[in-house]
C-alpha cells in the first residue's frame, strides 16, 4: 500500500489506519531534525535587535548550560522562541505546545508564560502591563519563570557573548524528542528542579 483509498476518515479500514500509524511513527522520529531546521529559520525572523532570534536562542541555551541546568531546561531555553516565525502573537504558547509532551511540566509552564513575565522589563514603554505576570503568583513555578526570564531570556541579546553553536545542542534536542510523549516519569507534574547547579556549572566552564 502506497496510499490509503478513502477520501473521508470514517471510511478508512483497520489496515489503512495501521498503515498510516506506521507512517506517523516514522515521521515523529524526525521531529528533532525539523526543529533544528526551524531554529535556523529564526535567523530570517524578527530583526532590530543586536542579535538574530537564532543568536538569542543559542545565547539563552548557552547561559542555561553554563549555569549547570539539566537537559529539560537547556532544550526549553533553546526552543522558547521557536514560535516567533509561525505564531508571533502567542509564540510562547506555540513553543510550550511543542515541548510539553517531552519535558518536565515545570519547564513547559515557564516557556508558556514567559511572554507575560517579560513584560516586567518593557511593558511600561509600550503601554503594556509590567505586572502582567502577577496573575500567576499562585503557581509553584512562578519563581522559576522569573529566574528563567531574568537570567537566560532577557539577558541574551549580547552580540559579544560567546554562544555555543547549534550543533552543540543537537544531541540534547534529539534525546528529548526521542522520549515517550506524555510519560509521567518525564513530565513530572509538580516537580521543581533548580535552574542552576553549581557543581555542574563548574564542570562546564
Amino acid at each position: 500500500m502506497e496510499k490509503v483509498a478513502f477520501t473521508q476518515m470514517k471510511d478508512g479500514t483497520k489496515e489503512e489506519y495501521e498503515f498510516l500509524t506506521a507512517h506517523e511513527i516514522d515521521h515523529t522520529k524526525h521531529t528533532a531534525k525539523r526543529l533544528m531546521d526551524a531554529l535556523v529559520d529564526l535567523d530570517q525572523s524578527l530583526s532590530g535587535y543586536k542579535v538574530t532570534r537564532l543568536g538569542h536562542s543559542l545565547q539563552s541555551a548557552t547561559r542555561a548550560w553554563r549555569a549547570g541546568a539539566d537537559i529539560d531546561w537547556v532544550v526549553s531555553a533553546l526552543l522558547h522562541d521557536i514560535g516567533d516565525i509561525y505564531a508571533p502573537y502567542n509564540h510562547d504558547e506555540y513553543a510550550a505546545t511543542i515541548l510539553r509532551p517531552f519535558v518536565r511540566e515545570q519547564c513547559a509552564w515557564c516557556v508558556q508564560t514567559h511572554g507575560d513575565f517579560q513584560m516586567l522589563y518593557y511593558g511600561h514603554h509600550v503601554g503594556g502591563d509590567p505586572n502582567k505576570r502577577d496573575r500567576f503568583k499562585g503557581s509553584p513555578y512562578f519563581d522559576d519563570c522569573a529566574a528563567f526570564c531574568e537570567n537566560w531570556d532577557q539577558a541574551s541579546f549580547d552580540p559579544d557573548y560567546d554562544d555555543l553553536p547549534l550543533k552543540f545542542f543537537a544531541p540534547m534536542v534529539e534525546e528529548v524528542f526521542a522520549r515517550t510523549p506524555y510519560d509521567p516519569d518525564v513530565t513530572k507534574a509538580g516537580v521543581r528542579v533548580p535552574l542552576e547547579n553549581a557543581a555542574l556549572a563548574a564542570e562546564r566552564q
